[in-house]
Protein backbone atom coordinates (compact mmCIF):
# COMPACT_ATOMS: atom_id res chain seq x y z
CA UNK A 1 0.00 0.00 0.00
CA UNK A 2 1.46 3.37 -0.99
CA UNK A 3 2.19 6.05 1.60
CA UNK A 4 -0.80 8.37 0.94
CA UNK A 5 -3.25 5.46 1.10
CA UNK A 6 -1.62 4.10 4.26
CA UNK A 7 -1.88 7.51 5.87
CA UNK A 8 -5.54 7.70 4.93
CA UNK A 9 -6.13 4.35 6.62
CA UNK A 10 -4.27 5.48 9.75
CA UNK A 11 -6.43 8.59 9.78
CA UNK A 12 -9.46 6.32 9.49
CA UNK A 13 -8.28 4.30 12.50
CA UNK A 14 -7.91 7.51 14.49
CA UNK A 15 -11.40 8.61 13.46
CA UNK A 16 -12.88 5.24 14.43
CA UNK A 17 -11.12 5.46 17.78
CA UNK A 18 -12.63 8.85 18.51
CA UNK A 19 -16.11 7.80 17.41
CA UNK A 20 -16.31 4.18 18.54
CA UNK A 21 -13.72 3.36 21.21
CA UNK A 22 -16.06 3.85 24.18
CA UNK A 23 -18.83 1.82 22.51
CA UNK A 24 -16.36 -0.95 21.72
CA UNK A 25 -15.13 -0.87 25.32
CA UNK A 26 -18.67 -1.12 26.68
CA UNK A 27 -19.39 -4.15 24.51
CA UNK A 28 -16.10 -5.79 25.49
CA UNK A 29 -16.91 -5.29 29.17
CA UNK A 30 -20.24 -7.03 28.62
CA UNK A 31 -18.62 -9.91 26.73
CA UNK A 32 -15.57 -10.33 28.99
CA UNK A 33 -17.07 -9.36 32.32
CA UNK A 34 -13.96 -7.51 33.47
CA UNK A 35 -13.06 -3.82 33.20
CA UNK A 36 -9.28 -4.20 33.12
CA UNK A 37 -9.33 -7.11 30.69
CA UNK A 38 -11.69 -5.18 28.40
CA UNK A 39 -9.52 -2.06 28.48
CA UNK A 40 -6.46 -4.13 27.61
CA UNK A 41 -8.41 -5.84 24.81
CA UNK A 42 -9.55 -2.46 23.46
CA UNK A 43 -5.98 -1.24 23.11
CA UNK A 44 -4.89 -4.55 21.57
CA UNK A 45 -7.72 -4.37 19.04
CA UNK A 46 -6.78 -0.87 17.91
CA UNK A 47 -3.12 -1.87 17.73
CA UNK A 48 -4.15 -4.71 15.42
CA UNK A 49 -6.24 -2.32 13.36
CA UNK A 50 -3.29 0.02 12.97
CA UNK A 51 -1.18 -2.89 11.76
CA UNK A 52 -3.71 -4.66 9.53
CA UNK A 53 -6.00 -2.03 8.06
CA UNK A 54 -3.27 -0.29 6.04
CA UNK A 55 -2.64 -3.66 4.36
CA UNK A 56 -6.17 -5.08 4.22
CA UNK A 57 -8.27 -1.92 4.07
CA UNK A 58 -10.85 -0.62 6.52
CA UNK A 59 -13.53 -3.28 7.18
CA UNK A 60 -17.14 -2.60 6.27
CA UNK A 61 -18.11 -2.66 9.95
CA UNK A 62 -15.12 -1.32 11.92
CA UNK A 63 -16.87 -1.56 15.28
CA UNK A 64 -17.75 -5.25 14.85
CA UNK A 65 -14.20 -5.98 13.66
CA UNK A 66 -12.74 -4.28 16.73
CA UNK A 67 -15.07 -6.08 19.13
CA UNK A 68 -14.19 -9.45 17.58
CA UNK A 69 -10.46 -8.69 17.55
CA UNK A 70 -10.52 -7.44 21.12
CA UNK A 71 -12.47 -10.45 22.31
CA UNK A 72 -9.99 -12.97 20.88
CA UNK A 73 -7.01 -10.91 22.03
CA UNK A 74 -8.44 -11.11 25.54
CA UNK A 75 -8.85 -14.90 25.28
CA UNK A 76 -5.24 -15.25 24.13
CA UNK A 77 -4.10 -13.04 26.99
CA UNK A 78 -5.98 -15.09 29.58
CA UNK A 79 -4.55 -18.32 28.13
CA UNK A 80 -0.99 -16.96 28.39
CA UNK A 81 -1.56 -16.00 32.00
CA UNK A 82 -3.11 -19.41 32.71
CA UNK A 83 0.37 -20.92 32.37
CA UNK A 84 1.22 -19.24 35.65
CA UNK A 85 -2.26 -19.27 37.24
CA UNK A 86 -4.30 -22.42 36.66
CA UNK A 87 -7.51 -20.75 37.80
CA UNK A 88 -7.42 -18.62 34.67
CA UNK A 89 -7.66 -21.70 32.46
CA UNK A 90 -11.34 -22.13 33.33
CA UNK A 91 -11.98 -18.47 32.49
CA UNK A 92 -10.23 -18.86 29.13
CA UNK A 93 -12.40 -21.85 28.26
CA UNK A 94 -15.56 -20.03 29.29
CA UNK A 95 -14.66 -17.04 27.12
CA UNK A 96 -13.79 -19.31 24.19
CA UNK A 97 -17.10 -21.18 24.36
CA UNK A 98 -19.03 -17.94 24.60
CA UNK A 99 -17.15 -16.55 21.59
CA UNK A 100 -18.04 -19.61 19.51
CA UNK A 101 -21.76 -19.17 20.16
CA UNK A 102 -23.77 -16.77 17.99
CA UNK A 103 -25.00 -13.66 19.71
CA UNK A 104 -28.50 -14.09 21.12
CA UNK A 105 -31.13 -11.43 20.45
CA UNK A 106 -31.07 -8.71 23.08
CA UNK A 107 -34.34 -8.67 25.01
CA UNK A 108 -33.50 -5.69 27.23
CA UNK A 109 -35.52 -2.52 26.80
CA UNK A 110 -32.51 -0.44 25.84
CA UNK A 111 -30.25 -2.22 23.37
CA UNK A 112 -27.21 -0.07 24.06
CA UNK A 113 -24.13 -1.37 25.83
CA UNK A 114 -23.03 2.07 26.95
CA UNK A 115 -26.29 2.63 28.79
CA UNK A 116 -25.89 -0.80 30.39
CA UNK A 117 -22.41 0.22 31.44
CA UNK A 118 -23.70 3.44 33.02
CA UNK A 119 -26.11 1.47 35.20
CA UNK A 120 -23.36 -0.97 36.14
CA UNK A 121 -21.11 1.89 37.15
CA UNK A 122 -24.01 3.47 39.06
CA UNK A 123 -24.85 0.38 41.08
CA UNK A 124 -25.98 1.12 44.66
CA UNK A 125 -23.17 -1.07 46.02
CA UNK A 126 -20.70 1.65 44.99
CA UNK A 127 -20.25 4.91 46.90
CA UNK A 128 -22.02 7.81 45.10
CA UNK A 129 -18.83 9.70 44.28
CA UNK A 130 -17.24 6.52 42.90
CA UNK A 131 -20.22 5.81 40.64
CA UNK A 132 -19.90 9.15 38.91
CA UNK A 133 -16.11 9.06 38.61
CA UNK A 134 -16.09 5.52 37.22
CA UNK A 135 -18.79 6.25 34.67
CA UNK A 136 -17.07 9.38 33.42
CA UNK A 137 -13.85 7.42 33.05
CA UNK A 138 -15.14 4.19 31.54
CA UNK A 139 -18.22 5.24 29.59
CA UNK A 140 -16.99 8.55 28.24
CA UNK A 141 -13.22 8.28 28.35
CA UNK A 142 -12.58 11.44 30.35
CA UNK A 143 -9.13 11.59 31.90
CA UNK A 144 -8.72 11.50 35.65
CA UNK A 145 -7.69 15.18 35.50
CA UNK A 146 -10.90 16.14 33.69
CA UNK A 147 -13.02 14.24 36.19
CA UNK A 148 -11.19 15.89 39.08
CA UNK A 149 -11.96 19.28 37.56
CA UNK A 150 -15.65 18.38 37.26
CA UNK A 151 -15.67 17.33 40.92
CA UNK A 152 -13.43 20.17 42.15
CA UNK A 153 -11.44 17.37 43.82
CA UNK A 154 -7.74 16.32 43.95
CA UNK A 155 -6.57 14.05 41.12
CA UNK A 156 -5.16 11.30 43.41
CA UNK A 157 -8.49 11.11 45.24
CA UNK A 158 -10.37 10.54 41.98
CA UNK A 159 -7.87 7.94 40.81
CA UNK A 160 -8.37 5.94 44.00
CA UNK A 161 -12.14 6.13 43.67
CA UNK A 162 -11.96 4.64 40.19
CA UNK A 163 -9.60 1.82 41.18
CA UNK A 164 -11.70 0.87 44.20
CA UNK A 165 -14.96 1.02 42.25
CA UNK A 166 -13.66 -1.37 39.59
CA UNK A 167 -12.41 -3.75 42.27
CA UNK A 168 -15.81 -3.62 44.01
CA UNK A 169 -17.69 -4.43 40.79
CA UNK A 170 -15.45 -7.45 40.23
CA UNK A 171 -15.53 -8.76 43.81
CA UNK A 172 -19.28 -8.23 44.25
CA UNK A 173 -20.19 -9.67 40.85
CA UNK A 174 -22.21 -6.60 39.89
CA UNK A 175 -24.03 -7.48 36.63
CA UNK A 176 -23.70 -5.64 33.35
CA UNK A 177 -27.43 -5.04 32.83
CA UNK A 178 -30.05 -2.33 32.77
CA UNK A 179 -31.98 -2.75 36.03
CA UNK A 180 -35.62 -3.73 36.11
CA UNK A 181 -38.18 -0.97 35.99
CA UNK A 182 -38.86 -1.47 39.70
CA UNK A 183 -35.20 -0.81 40.55
CA UNK A 184 -34.68 2.10 38.17
CA UNK A 185 -35.80 5.02 40.40
CA UNK A 186 -33.28 4.03 43.07
CA UNK A 187 -30.43 4.51 40.64
CA UNK A 188 -31.82 7.26 38.46
CA UNK A 189 -30.43 10.22 40.41
CA UNK A 190 -26.85 9.07 40.02
CA UNK A 191 -27.32 8.28 36.34
CA UNK A 192 -28.72 11.78 35.77
CA UNK A 193 -25.78 13.29 37.62
CA UNK A 194 -23.35 11.32 35.47
CA UNK A 195 -24.98 12.41 32.21
CA UNK A 196 -25.10 16.01 33.44
CA UNK A 197 -21.39 16.06 34.31
CA UNK A 198 -20.52 14.50 30.96
CA UNK A 199 -22.55 17.20 29.23
CA UNK A 200 -20.90 19.95 31.28
CA UNK A 201 -17.46 18.77 30.23
CA UNK A 202 -18.61 18.94 26.62
CA UNK A 203 -20.42 22.26 27.01
CA UNK A 204 -17.44 23.95 28.65
CA UNK A 205 -14.26 21.90 28.44
CA UNK A 206 -12.21 21.95 31.64
CA UNK A 207 -8.95 22.13 29.70
CA UNK A 208 -7.55 22.14 26.18
CA UNK A 209 -7.69 24.39 23.13
CA UNK A 210 -11.46 24.47 22.55
CA UNK A 211 -14.30 26.16 24.39
CA UNK A 212 -16.50 23.09 23.88
CA UNK A 213 -16.14 19.37 23.21
CA UNK A 214 -18.99 18.54 20.89
CA UNK A 215 -18.31 14.81 21.12
CA UNK A 216 -19.07 14.78 24.83
CA UNK A 217 -22.10 17.06 24.76
CA UNK A 218 -23.60 15.13 21.84
CA UNK A 219 -22.94 11.83 23.62
CA UNK A 220 -24.60 13.10 26.79
CA UNK A 221 -27.66 14.14 24.79
CA UNK A 222 -27.74 10.74 23.08
CA UNK A 223 -27.61 8.99 26.46
CA UNK A 224 -30.26 11.38 27.77
CA UNK A 225 -32.58 10.45 24.89
CA UNK A 226 -32.05 6.74 25.54
CA UNK A 227 -32.78 7.20 29.21
CA UNK A 228 -35.90 9.21 28.38
CA UNK A 229 -37.14 6.36 26.18
CA UNK A 230 -36.52 3.94 29.03
CA UNK A 231 -37.94 6.07 31.84
CA UNK A 232 -39.88 9.20 30.78
CA UNK A 233 -39.86 10.76 34.26
CA UNK A 234 -40.09 14.57 34.68
CA UNK A 235 -36.47 14.99 35.78
CA UNK A 236 -35.24 12.94 32.81
CA UNK A 237 -37.27 15.30 30.62
CA UNK A 238 -35.82 18.25 32.52
CA UNK A 239 -32.23 17.13 32.06
CA UNK A 240 -32.72 16.44 28.35
CA UNK A 241 -34.36 19.86 27.97
CA UNK A 242 -31.48 21.54 29.81
CA UNK A 243 -28.87 19.89 27.60
CA UNK A 244 -30.70 20.73 24.38
CA UNK A 245 -31.22 24.38 25.36
CA UNK A 246 -27.60 24.80 26.40
CA UNK A 247 -26.26 22.96 23.37
CA UNK A 248 -28.37 25.15 21.08
CA UNK A 249 -25.92 28.00 21.73
CA UNK A 250 -22.71 26.09 20.98
CA UNK A 251 -22.07 27.56 17.51
CA UNK A 252 -22.26 31.09 18.92
CA UNK A 253 -20.11 30.52 21.99
CA UNK A 254 -16.75 30.85 20.27
CA UNK A 255 -15.37 32.98 17.46
CA UNK A 256 -13.78 31.80 14.24
CA UNK A 257 -10.43 32.10 16.04
CA UNK A 258 -11.62 29.92 18.88
CA UNK A 259 -12.06 32.71 21.41
CA UNK A 260 -14.88 32.80 23.95
CA UNK A 261 -17.95 34.85 23.07
CA UNK A 262 -19.94 35.87 26.14
CA UNK A 263 -23.70 35.23 26.20
CA UNK A 264 -24.46 38.95 25.97
CA UNK A 265 -22.32 39.25 22.82
CA UNK A 266 -23.47 36.11 21.00
CA UNK A 267 -25.03 36.19 17.54
CA UNK A 268 -28.39 34.68 18.40
CA UNK A 269 -29.11 33.89 14.76
CA UNK A 270 -26.55 31.10 15.18
CA UNK A 271 -28.56 29.44 17.94
CA UNK A 272 -30.09 26.12 16.93
CA UNK A 273 -33.83 26.80 16.81
CA UNK A 274 -34.73 23.13 16.41
CA UNK A 275 -32.97 22.23 19.65
CA UNK A 276 -34.57 25.24 21.36
CA UNK A 277 -38.07 24.21 20.24
CA UNK A 278 -37.56 20.63 21.45
CA UNK A 279 -36.05 21.82 24.74
CA UNK A 280 -38.92 24.24 25.39
CA UNK A 281 -41.48 21.52 24.77
CA UNK A 282 -39.71 19.14 27.16
CA UNK A 283 -39.33 21.68 29.96
CA UNK A 284 -43.01 22.65 29.70
CA UNK A 285 -44.00 19.00 30.10
CA UNK A 286 -41.69 18.54 33.07
CA UNK A 287 -42.93 21.69 34.79
CA UNK A 288 -46.52 20.68 34.12
CA UNK A 289 -46.01 17.42 35.99
CA UNK A 290 -45.33 19.30 39.25
CA UNK A 291 -42.91 16.48 40.13
CA UNK A 292 -39.80 18.21 38.89
CA UNK A 293 -36.46 18.94 40.54
CA UNK A 294 -33.20 20.77 40.00
CA UNK A 295 -32.57 19.80 36.38
CA UNK A 296 -35.99 21.03 35.31
CA UNK A 297 -35.48 24.36 37.10
CA UNK A 298 -32.11 24.79 35.40
CA UNK A 299 -33.81 24.01 32.10
CA UNK A 300 -36.43 26.66 32.88
CA UNK A 301 -33.62 29.19 33.41
CA UNK A 302 -32.04 28.19 30.09
CA UNK A 303 -35.48 28.55 28.47
CA UNK A 304 -35.73 32.18 29.61
CA UNK A 305 -32.41 32.88 27.91
CA UNK A 306 -33.47 30.97 24.78
CA UNK A 307 -36.67 32.98 24.43
CA UNK A 308 -34.98 36.39 24.75
CA UNK A 309 -34.44 37.90 21.30
CA UNK A 310 -31.51 39.95 22.62
CA UNK A 311 -29.40 40.20 25.77
CA UNK A 312 -31.12 43.43 26.78
CA UNK A 313 -34.53 41.74 26.69
CA UNK A 314 -33.55 38.93 29.06
CA UNK A 315 -36.00 38.63 31.94
CA UNK A 316 -33.51 38.68 34.82
CA UNK A 317 -36.26 38.97 37.42
CA UNK A 318 -37.69 35.65 36.31
CA UNK A 319 -34.23 34.08 36.26
CA UNK A 320 -33.49 35.24 39.81
CA UNK A 321 -36.86 33.87 40.94
CA UNK A 322 -36.05 30.50 39.38
CA UNK A 323 -32.65 30.48 41.10
CA UNK A 324 -34.43 31.21 44.38
CA UNK A 325 -36.47 28.03 43.85
CA UNK A 326 -33.43 26.06 42.73
CA UNK A 327 -31.35 26.94 45.80
CA UNK A 328 -34.14 25.59 48.01
CA UNK A 329 -33.74 22.08 46.60
CA UNK A 330 -30.09 22.14 45.48
CA UNK A 331 -27.68 23.35 48.13
CA UNK A 332 -24.70 24.05 45.90
CA UNK A 333 -22.09 26.83 45.97
CA UNK A 334 -22.10 26.82 42.15
CA UNK A 335 -25.86 27.48 42.14
CA UNK A 336 -25.24 30.35 44.59
CA UNK A 337 -22.56 31.72 42.27
CA UNK A 338 -24.87 31.58 39.26
CA UNK A 339 -27.60 33.26 41.28
CA UNK A 340 -25.11 36.01 42.21
CA UNK A 341 -24.43 36.63 38.51
CA UNK A 342 -28.16 36.82 37.78
CA UNK A 343 -28.71 39.12 40.74
CA UNK A 344 -25.93 41.41 39.50
CA UNK A 345 -27.71 41.65 36.15
CA UNK A 346 -30.98 42.51 37.89
CA UNK A 347 -29.81 44.75 40.75
CA UNK A 348 -26.28 45.78 39.76
CA UNK A 349 -22.74 44.45 40.34
CA UNK A 350 -22.61 45.48 44.01
CA UNK A 351 -25.32 42.91 44.83
CA UNK A 352 -23.45 40.15 43.03
CA UNK A 353 -20.14 41.09 44.63
CA UNK A 354 -21.62 40.87 48.11
CA UNK A 355 -22.84 37.31 47.49
CA UNK A 356 -19.58 36.11 45.95
CA UNK A 357 -17.55 37.56 48.81
CA UNK A 358 -19.87 35.76 51.23
CA UNK A 359 -19.20 32.48 49.41
CA UNK A 360 -15.45 33.02 49.67
CA UNK A 361 -15.74 33.97 53.35
CA UNK A 362 -17.59 30.70 53.99
CA UNK A 363 -14.72 28.77 52.35
CA UNK A 364 -16.56 27.91 49.15
CA UNK A 365 -15.23 27.98 45.55
CA UNK A 366 -11.85 29.43 46.49
CA UNK A 367 -10.16 27.23 43.87
CA UNK A 368 -12.88 27.67 41.24
CA UNK A 369 -11.69 29.99 38.50
CA UNK A 370 -15.17 31.04 37.39
CA UNK A 371 -15.95 32.37 40.86
CA UNK A 372 -12.87 34.61 40.77
CA UNK A 373 -13.68 35.64 37.20
CA UNK A 374 -17.21 36.62 38.27
CA UNK A 375 -15.85 38.66 41.17
CA UNK A 376 -13.38 40.33 38.83
CA UNK A 377 -16.19 41.30 36.47
CA UNK A 378 -18.25 42.81 39.26
CA UNK A 379 -15.26 44.85 40.44
CA UNK A 380 -14.47 45.92 36.86
CA UNK A 381 -18.02 47.17 36.40
CA UNK A 382 -17.79 49.04 39.71
CA UNK A 383 -14.50 50.70 38.72
CA UNK A 384 -12.54 48.91 41.45
CA UNK A 385 -9.59 48.27 39.17
CA UNK A 386 -7.07 46.91 41.67
CA UNK A 387 -9.53 44.34 43.04
CA UNK A 388 -10.58 43.39 39.54
CA UNK A 389 -6.97 42.85 38.53
CA UNK A 390 -6.27 40.67 41.57
CA UNK A 391 -9.36 38.52 40.93
CA UNK A 392 -8.63 38.15 37.21
CA UNK A 393 -5.08 37.17 38.07
CA UNK A 394 -6.29 34.50 40.49
CA UNK A 395 -8.79 33.21 37.90
CA UNK A 396 -5.97 33.02 35.34
CA UNK A 397 -3.83 31.01 37.76
CA UNK A 398 -6.64 28.46 38.12
CA UNK A 399 -7.96 28.31 34.53
CA UNK A 400 -6.80 25.41 32.37
CA UNK A 401 -8.81 25.93 29.19
CA UNK A 402 -6.80 27.89 26.61
CA UNK A 403 -9.63 30.15 25.34
CA UNK A 404 -10.57 31.03 28.93
CA UNK A 405 -6.97 31.96 29.64
CA UNK A 406 -6.85 34.18 26.56
CA UNK A 407 -10.08 35.88 27.65
CA UNK A 408 -8.74 36.55 31.13
CA UNK A 409 -5.47 37.86 29.73
CA UNK A 410 -7.42 40.28 27.51
CA UNK A 411 -9.42 41.48 30.49
CA UNK A 412 -6.21 42.12 32.43
CA UNK A 413 -4.75 44.03 29.47
CA UNK A 414 -7.94 46.12 29.23
CA UNK A 415 -7.65 46.98 32.93
CA UNK A 416 -4.07 48.15 32.47
CA UNK A 417 -5.14 50.33 29.55
CA UNK A 418 -7.98 51.72 31.63
CA UNK A 419 -5.63 52.40 34.52
CA UNK A 420 -3.26 54.24 32.21
CA UNK A 421 -6.06 56.38 30.83
CA UNK A 422 -7.27 57.26 34.31
CA UNK A 423 -3.78 58.28 35.39
CA UNK A 424 -3.42 60.38 32.27
CA UNK A 425 -6.78 62.10 32.89
CA UNK A 426 -5.93 62.57 36.56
Amino acid sequence: MNQPVAQNVRDAVDAVYRAESRRVLATLIRLLGDFDLAEEALHEAFASAMAQWPQEGVPANPRAWLVSAGRFKAIDSVRRRARFDASLGVLAEQLQKKAEQPELPDDDTVADDRLRLIFTCCHPALPPEARVALTLREVCGLTTEEIASAFLAPVPTLAQRIVRAKAKIKSAGIPFTVPSRADLPERLDTVLQVIYLVFNEGYSASSGDSVTRADLSEEAIRLGRLLYELLPEPEVQGLLALMLLQESRRAARSSADGDIVLLEDQDRSLWNRQQIAEGLQLVERALGSRRFGGYTLQAAIAAVHAQATSASETDWRQIVALYDLLRQITRSPVVELNRAVALAMRDGPEAGLELVDALFAAGHLQDYHLAHAARADFCRRLGRIDEARDSYTRALELARQVPERRFLERRLAELETRRGEEKKDG
